[in-house]
């Protein structure tokens, strides 16, 4: 097939359709046995002998002179098609019988050739470099087609989960990529061809309008791109785009909301702090430049704020640069401290409310250090601001507070003072700590404030960081001490969570707390109804002494993943774990072939009647081989050598799949 569309590209396109779906059907074949265990050899012979011929296939149609601009598209989009053309009731997941049953009639919209088109795609890009210039603008023009179809779900989920056999770029052996790497590697390698061609525009456009893609997978798969595209390109190009990067962050900070993580202006500072991280820090530098904190501009203010709460890479910056920095975040804090009020501050530079705060907080977690300028007047801070929320009597200005500060309230208060506290050891040592135990007690348990409750629940990683600080707070461990009662009933809170991921964080930390901690009753640490401390098997509630040996379990289990040289105990531990799990398993697969078995007692045993038109398509093929032997015999001997064995090679191939299928009508 390859020969004659490569000799006769205009009959070839007459019957393009059916030429895309026995590409596509070969990709949906190679998906189908790559997921399964029996069907991955047979999918590595796939890829060796018929990925790189389906590319030269379809090279074939768009290299051809003679074929229009507008074919060369129209055959695209027959193979990547829009996948809201497509239907959404079957599954990606295919099955043998699925892809011979497909015509040409239901190609376009069949669920089962989704994650075959993505596949081939990646091939495509892959081989781009053989494409001519037309055809390679062609299949820029198709990148969005690729973002738009790895939105879906089961799509996505199988980029992430799957592999595919791929060849190691010497031609001699085939190696098992996850797909997620392998489409990375190929849109990587398509950047490379476009680089010196016309289609370079395109791809550019592509890579500016994905910038703020609003998909986890395909914004990560942009962010790689500008990566790769910064490590390779000029200082010039470079320096021109971050630039205009800038300048569009800052021609929207004002319009925007500073302090949602949806926003415009989040997302585009996020864009540029995940850039900066992989780039040369003489970028992060002119970022900085371009938007200092010297700057009165209100927008270059509050863009700078944004991109430390996407993480700016401080450490990035030279050392006096740095510390200047520093120096500034520091006294915007607590500049901001002296002058708080019921009212938000008119002489701060930013738009937002408690911003001076953020930005300190996301400044100590940038550079993960703590900073001795962070005083008491922190943590009298903390307790005004808690009192002021918890003291209003008029319900009316209490909501006017809400709205005003409502994320102030529940990030400012509790997220980031209370993680600007847990990073400052030397502020547990105040004496101001005991009154800001007892005031985030109330704040988070007392019943005259449950109805901030709601206002909270997004505080508690900051909260559980906090607490964790507590080791060296002294304690007396008495029933009638109020600040060990306060710790005990917020580490209550966060222990009686039930989402695992809540669940995860709080074990973490109390474990931290209680390998560090001189308490020696941590009994009085865990309430009676502990997530932990239930047995999942029964559904009922168990004791302490369960939680604690749960506890014990976790932490064990957290050092094994944490650990490069596991212990001869923490290995023993997993082999246990192993040992069970195989166990499981092996139990699950005897049940099944034990069901198996009873289906194929049940099933009647008779041979199947393939339809009329399947055996006359395969005798039909038999009979077309012969024809075509004969015809080799009677090639000219004037023909070159290279093209005479070119010829035998795809006749080889074609006589082995007709084999096959001979074989297949026989045996039913």
């Amino acid at each position: 097939m390859l020969l004659l569309v490569a000799l006769f590209p205009s009959q070839s396109s007459m019957v393009f359709k059916e030429i895309t779906l026995c590409i596509l059907m070969i990709s949906a074949f190679k998906v189908s046995q790559s997921q399964q265990t029996h069907g991955k050899p047979e999918s590595e012979v796939m890829t060796d002998l018929l990925e790189k011929t389906t590319v030269d296939l379809l090279s074939a149609l768009l290299n051809a002179g003679e074929l229009t601009q507008e074919f060369k598209l129209t055959l695209l989009d027959s193979l990547f098609v829009d996948d809201d053309k497509q239907g959404h009731d079957s599954q990606t997941k295919t099955s043998l019988v699925d892809i011979l049953f497909l015509s040409v009639e239901s190609a376009s919209s069949a669920r089962v050739l989704v994650l075959a088109r993505v596949v081939f795609f990646q091939s495509v890009m892959r081989y781009s470099s053989e494409l001519e210039e037309d055809a390679k603008l062609a299949i820029a023009r198709k990148l969005q087609w690729l973002l738009e179809i790895l939105t879906d779900e089961e799509v996505y989920s199988s980029v992430l989960s799957s592999q595919l056999p791929m060849g190691d770029g010497t031609g001699k052996k085939i190696i098992w990529e996850s797909m997620f790497s392998a489409l990375l590697l190929s849109l990587k390698a398509l950047m490379i061809t476009l680089s010196s061609s016309p289609a370079w525009e395109e791809l550019e456009t592509f890579l500016l309008q994905n910038l703020l893609h609003p998909h986890f997978l395909c914004w990560q798969i942009v962010m790689e791109l500008w990566c790769f595209w910064v490590r390779h390109a000029t200082e010039d190009v470079m320096a021109n785009m971050i630039d205009k990067l800038c300048v569009f962050m800052m021609s929207i900070s004002t319009s925007e909301t500073l302090l949602c993580p949806d926003s415009v202006l989040r997302r585009t500072a996020k864009s540029i702090c995940f850039l900066l991280t992989h780039s040369p820090k003489s970028l992060t530098a002119r970022v900085y430049k371009n938007i200092s904190t010297e700057s009165r501009s209100e927008s270059a203010s509050d863009a700078y704020l944004a991109l430390l709460l996407e993480g700016f890479p401080l450490n990035f910056l030279p050392d006096q640069t740095k510390n200047d920095a520093k120096r500034q975040i520091v006294a915007d804090f607590f500049h901001f401290v002296d002058n708080f009020s019921e009212k938000p501050s008119e002489s701060s530079r930013y738009t937002a409310q408690g911003a001076p705060v953020f930005a300190l907080s996301a400044c100590l977690g940038i550079l993960k250090t703590s900073m001795p300028e962070i005083d008491s007047k922190t943590l009298k801070f903390a307790i005004a601001l808690v009192q002021k929320l918890r003291n209003s009597k008029d319900e009316m200005m209490r909501d006017h507070n809400i709205e005003i500060l409502s994320e102030t309230v529940r990030t400012l208060i509790i997220s980031e003072t209370l993680s600007i506290i847990s990073r400052s050891e030397q502020l547990y040592t105040c004496q101001e700590m005991d009154n800001v135990i007892t005031e985030v007690q109330k704040l988070f348990i007392s019943e005259t404030d449950k109805h901030h409750y709601h206002h909270l629940n997004k505080s508690e990683p900051s909260l559980a960081l906090f607490l964790s600080g507590l080791v060296s707070y002294e304690m007396s461990e008495t029933e009638t001490c109020p600040k060990s009662r306060a710790v005990w009933e917020l580490y209550h809170l966060l222990l009686r969570k039930r989402h695992w991921a809540w669940l995860h964080h709080a074990v973490t930390v109390f474990g931290y707390f209680c390998a560090r901690t001189s308490c020696s009753q941590l009994w009085r640490f865990v309430p009676e109804d502990a997530a932990l401390a239930f047995d999942i098997g029964s559904g009922k509630e168990a004791k302490t002494e369960w939680f604690m040996s749960e506890l014990k379990m976790f932490l064990e289990k957290e050092q094994v993943l944490l650990s490069t040289t596991p212990s001869q105990e923490e290995l023993e531990l997993l082999s246990k774990e192993g040992m069970e799990v195989r166990a499981t398993v092996q139990k699950h697969l005897e049940g099944r072939k034990q069901q198996r078995s009873v289906e194929e007692e049940k099933r009647p045993n008779k041979r199947r009647k393939l339809p009329e038109g399947i055996c006359r398509g395969v005798e039909l093929l038999q009979n077309g081989m012969k024809r075509i032997n004969e015809g080799l015999s009677e090639l000219r001997s004037d023909e070159s050598e290279e093209f005479q064995k070119s010829l035998l090679n795809q006749f080889s191939f074609l006589e082995d799949l007709v084999s096959h299928l001979v074989s297949l009508a026989a045996s039913d």
